[in-house]
């Protein structure tokens, strides 16, 4: 079973920083798309961020110029640099990746998530 662990949230003031890590126990080569997706309580979760295998990174408008996702195939890991952060950032980050099967069906796999807060 595929397992995906974030770590790096945590409370910051706005105007700051923190970057987000994902490791990953496969090969993330194996993904054709990998990201994050973020929730606030009461809220379907909306994609910030993903990163395909090959091409062009895509981020959701509310964050665009502000973060950055980086997926390191040697390390297994995918990161969210996160800059100029403001409270309507704050919600819990969540890791992760899209495979297809054979049969052409996507799964998708998911981390526990981690909880960023932006507040003074």
């Amino acid at each position: 079973q595929v397992q995906l662990v974030e770590s790096g949230g945590g409370l910051v003031q706005p105007g700051g920083s923190l970057r987000l890590s994902c490791a990953v126990s496969e090969s993330i080569f194996s993904f054709p798309i990998m990201g994050w997706y973020r929730q606030v309580p009461g809220n379907q979760r909306e994609l910030v961020a993903s990163i395909p295998r090959y091409g062009s990174r895509w981020y959701a408008d509310s964050v665009q110029g502000r973060f950055t996702a980086f997926r390191d195939n040697a390390k297994n890991t995918v990161e969210l640099q996160m800059n100029s952060l403001k409270p309507e950032d704050t919600g819990a980050y969540y890791c992760y990746g899209e495979r297809t099967t054979p049969s052409g069906s996507k799964v998708n796999y998911w981390g526990q998530g981690t909880q960023v807060t932006v507040s003074s």
